[in-house]
């Protein structure tokens, strides 16, 4: 292995713990949400159909822990919660709204190839069954 790749892998290698916690296929869209406006957990949620209650609690909360939303209290009856988004999270919003973009771009693209795979694996199974 040469010393340029053994970098690279240890820059990589050193960045997947970050990249655990922000880029799960739900902090992503949460964050996208936030970076527009505050919004309360139900409106999030709503937003993100078919998010459910635990799976959208449990990435706010993760979210909250790593520093890139703010969860207010509003003393209402009954009590709310807002959810904003920090200086830091929003320097992941130029990344996510690209990341969207190029989502939107080539899921097309995506849909063939996974089909084109998943035929090109069938015939494979019939060939090898029959």
């Amino acid at each position: 292995m040469t010393a340029d790749l053994e970098t690279v892998l240890k820059e990589i290698n050193g960045t997947r713990p970050v990249l655990e916690q922000i880029a799960n296929k739900w902090s992503v869209l949460i964050l996208a949400v936030l970076c527009e406006r505050p919004s309360r957990f139900n409106a999030i949620k709503r937003n993100l159909d078919p998010i459910t209650h635990k799976a959208l609690a449990e990435a706010l909360r993760r979210l909250e822990r790593n520093g890139l939303v703010n969860r207010h209290v509003i003393s209402l009856k009954p009590v709310a919660v807002e959810y904003s988004i920090t200086p830091l999270g929003r320097t992941l919003q130029d990344p996510f709204v690209a990341l969207i973009e190029w989502a939107k771009r080539h899921g097309a693209a995506l849909e063939r190839a996974q089909a084109a795979a998943d035929a090109e694996a069938g015939q494979e199974a019939a060939e090898a069954g029959g």
